[in-house]
């Protein structure tokens, strides 16, 4: 293996072309080379006989068989990556992490990702000065109706319409203090017990 899988290190069980498993030495400098794979492929002669112009046969041989090559350890580093994956799935099990706390951690890293990014900044800041705009303008806008108001209050039709409510408070009000029945009395009125006032 390169040197830029570090992460693979010791033996592993791999699958072979037989349906059995095969045992590798990952440190071993034949690593990826199973004797089995790929060995007994049929190839499509349609495909054989079609060369690529400028390749000799024997440079096309070279180019298949370095492709098979390639093509095996890929297989084996699929192998390899899914028995990491199965050891990694069963010790977060033993450590009782779930599947939940990695997404959770997943999506915590991503939404700092997206703090931290620039875009995020700039919008931020954008939508930072658009509040501070809105907000002076409904204060100018609050500071205009409390003034029209304060206009309207000193204007001869207000003060005629406060008369108005004023006159009909005055008879609702007299009108109650007025009355014989005892029901609309905040005292009570007359000799009538509270019991008699009751509404059940």
């Amino acid at each position: 293996m390169p040197a830029a899988l570090p992460w693979i290190a010791g033996d592993a069980r791999v699958g072979n072309s037989r349906g059995g498993l095969s045992d590798i030495n990952l440190n071993s400098p034949n690593k990826g080379l199973l004797a089995d794979a790929m060995t007994d492929v049929p190839v499509d002669n349609a495909a054989r006989s079609a060369a690529p112009e400028g390749l000799t046969l024997a440079e096309e041989e070279e180019l298949r068989s370095e492709l098979a090559k390639v093509e095996e350890e890929i297989g084996t580093l699929r192998q390899v990556l899914a028995a990491k994956e199965r050891h990694c799935g069963e010790l977060k099990r033993k450590l009782g992490l779930t599947p939940l706390d990695g997404l959770k951690q997943n999506l915590s890293k991503s939404w700092h990702d997206v703090q931290v990014s620039n875009a995020y900044k700039k919008t931020q800041e954008t939508l930072s000065q658009a509040g501070q705009k809105t907000s002076a303008a409904l204060s100018n806008v609050g500071s205009v109706i409390s003034r029209k108001l304060g206009d309207m209050r000193n204007s001869a039709t207000f003060k005629s319409f406060e008369d108005r409510v004023g006159t009909i408070k005055n008879r609702v009000v007299g009108s109650r203090e007025n009355s014989t029945d005892g029901l609309h009395s905040p005292s009570g009125a007359g000799d009538k017990s509270p019991q008699d006032n009751a509404p059940f």
